[in-house]
């Protein structure tokens, strides 16, 4: 059974999505709803549309269900025989969405 597939971009990275798909995107500013227009590729289930870089008229709706911090990065810097010691640390902030359908715009 084939189902329908789109390649998206968002955040600076690509992430492939299927209806009904939840998934972890770098931080989106939106209340509820987003609708992400850069889209790559569209594969239905026989023919793909592959986009030179985006196809226009497609577009995928998705849901912001919730936000949630990636783990914990330790940026330690560290110069011998100098007692010269920094640590930082950082947590990047995630939008948890839902795909809920990819639709030709």
């Amino acid at each position: 059974m084939s189902t329908k597939y789109a390649i998206i971009e968002t955040g600076g990275k690509q992430y492939r999505v299927e209806e009904g798909d939840e998934l972890d995107v770098e931080r989106l500013n939106s209340e509820k709803e987003v609708k992400i227009e850069k889209v790559l590729l569209v594969h239905d289930g026989q023919n793909p549309a592959v986009g030179l870089p985006l196809l226009d008229s497609w577009a995928v709706h998705a849901e912001i269900i919730g936000e949630t911090k990636g783990p914990k990065v330790i940026a330690f810097k560290y110069k011998k025989c100098k007692n010269y010691r920094r640590t930082r640390g950082h947590r990047q902030k995630y939008s948890r969405i839902r795909i809920t359908k990819i639709v030709a715009a």
